[in-house]
């Protein structure tokens, strides 16, 4: 659920974020950080609660619930990230004969790469806590033996699935720090 949600996320709110900061598409930008900011600001069981009596009980609502909470850390990450480089950059590669669609992709995106992947971080380390309260509408994953463990008062189960929930964190955490560290631009 996890991975199906964070990469709708990335490849929708990278594109989003790339488009408002595009002179075509600048004059989205505040309707679109306001769209993000007030997904956010619902909570992930009231998101399921409404996604219920449309895609039913399971994994559906929960990937939607977890797609529209890894948007907010990815698409203001991207906004940043693209935003920060530097004006005179983007005129060079303008003025190398770069299309802005190329300036785009072989400058600015390799430039605000650590900032976007800090938001695709943030965003998937979110998703995979979240993704436990899934169970509660039938989607299973790691959240299962929390709320077993909580419906039977065991602990023990509990703190199963929450130090799996954790560790799982950690690593996915390791694994994109890597992944940044790879592709990253070194100057």
């Amino acid at each position: 659920m996890v991975a199906i949600s964070s990469i709708f996320s990335i490849v929708i709110g990278v594109g989003l974020g790339a488009l408002v900061t595009r002179s075509y598409g600048r004059d989205f930008l505040q309707g679109l950080n306001g769209l993000v900011s007030i997904g956010q600001t619902f909570p992930p069981v009231a998101v399921l609660a409404l996604a219920v009596p449309v895609l039913g009980f399971g994994v559906k609502p929960t990937i939607v619930a977890l797609f529209l909470y890894g948007l907010l850390p990815i698409v203001r990450n991207t906004i940043s990230g693209l935003e920060a480089v530097s004006p005179a950059v983007r005129e060079a590669a303008i003025g190398m004969g770069m299309s802005e669609q190329q300036a785009l992709w072989r400058v600015e995106m390799p430039l605000s790469f650590p900032v976007i992947m800090a938001g695709i971080k943030t965003s998937v380390i979110i998703n995979i806590g979240t993704a436990t309260i899934g169970a509660t509408i039938g989607a299973g994953g790691l959240g299962a033996p929390i709320i077993t463990g909580l419906a039977s008062d065991n602990p023990a189960f509990i703190l199963q699935g929450s130090v799996i929930a954790a560790l799982f964190a950690i690593v996915a955490d390791r694994i994109m720090e890597l992944l940044e560290h790879t592709f990253s631009v070194r100057a």
